[in-house]
């Protein structure tokens, strides 16, 4: 469709860069008022509500992204969600990593990047520190083991079976009915149903608006594990290579985050408390690094864009998030981790 928009300059790569700014912006400015959080679900001390927004945007997204597919507007065939020799080993291990890492952090990569425009500092070193590992185990040096661990697959369906339409009302019906009864008010339900739709508009975005036959791009849409390590590379040599959509969405994430933040009297710097604290973290960090990459997104791209393709990656991956979250809660909850213990105070050295 790109070529009937009637653009001379603009190719159809520059113009996704444009459309993920714009929905990054979108995103960022959601999120920071919803709260979006996978990890609260879990750890948080608003659990319902934190369930609740998550479950909204999540039905949202999986109407819409069904209804797209219906329309004949996007087509996940070739998809990475939907390969049939599934990575299974990869894909728990890897979502377990994540899991366990986003409690330790106390936040998911996309809540970490709102975190960040707000002015957390400890968001901000967790992001570098994630995409440093995640890039390492792509490339570098864990991709042996990332290799190994891909190798190990099962032939299995890469959809859920049944009626799509029908699953797509299941799931969504369940998660509205959930959402409904959290006890949010319908002004933040409202909030949470729009962050959702974000999903299908990017994948109907990337996958139809933005199709160019002579300058293909990827079919994408909200994910932050790639475009945290895009982001990272681009910034280090953007001389050697051109920005894309992972760039432009992490942008507008953290432009309409900040903006948030700021409009709502909400932007305050923070940093860590103890060097406990730091350790906590960056182990953390380089766990859900690790992690992202062996299951292949995190909880906004294999969860919140993943699930409503109704792969079977998208949704096995999300488990094993859940339940490493879950496991990780249960051992911190044994055996306590005071990260938030202050410093002693360092006695003054003599100048030399």
């Amino acid at each position: 469709m790109f070529e009937q928009l009637g653009f001379e300059t603009l190719t159809a790569p520059q113009a996704a860069l444009w459309f993920a700014l714009v929905l990054g912006c979108a995103f960022g400015a959601l999120a920071q008022i919803t709260r979006l959080c996978f990890r609260r679900m879990i750890d948080g001390e608003d659990r319902r509500q934190a369930a609740g927004i998550w479950l909204m945007a999540l039905a949202t997204a999986t109407l819409g992204t069904q209804a797209a597919t219906l329309m004949g507007w996007i087509d996940f065939a070739g998809h990475r969600f939907m390969v049939t020799n599934l990575p299974v080993v990869a894909i728990v291990v890897g979502g377990f990593a994540f899991g366990a890492g986003m409690i330790l952090t106390r936040g998911c990569v996309s809540r970490l990047t709102v975190l960040s425009a707000s002015g957390n500092l400890r968001a901000l070193l967790v992001l570098v520190v994630f995409a440093i590992v995640a890039h390492a185990t792509l490339k570098g040096v864990l991709s042996g083991l990332h290799t190994s661990l891909k190798a190990i697959t099962m032939e299995l369906a890469p959809t859920l079976p049944g009626t799509p339409l029908l699953l797509a009302a299941l799931i969504a019906g369940a998660a509205l009915v959930f959402a409904w009864r959290s006890g949010l008010g319908a002004g933040m339900l409202g909030l949470a149903a729009l962050l959702g739709l974000l999903v299908p508009l990017g994948w109907v975005g990337t996958g139809y608006i933005l199709f160019d036959d002579f300058d293909p791009i990827a079919l994408q849409s909200l994910s932050f594990t790639a475009p945290v390590t895009e982001t990272l590379f681009w910034v280090v040599a953007s001389t050697a290579i051109a920005p894309g959509f992972g760039v432009g969405l992490m942008g507008g994430t953290v432009l309409g985050a900040g903006s948030a933040a700021l409009l709502r009297g909400q932007f305050a710097w923070s940093s860590f408390d103890s060097p406990r604290q730091t350790a906590r973290y960056l182990a953390g960090a380089g766990l859900m690094g690790f992690g992202a990459v062996l299951a292949g997104g995190c909880t906004v791209g294999a969860g919140l864009s993943g699930v409503p393709t109704l792969s079977f990656a998208a949704i096995l991956a999300l488990t094993a998030i859940a339940l490493g979250g879950a496991l990780m809660r249960f051992l911190l909850a044994v055996v306590p981790f005071e990260y938030g213990s202050k410093a002693p105070n360092a006695s003054v050295q003599p100048a030399t």
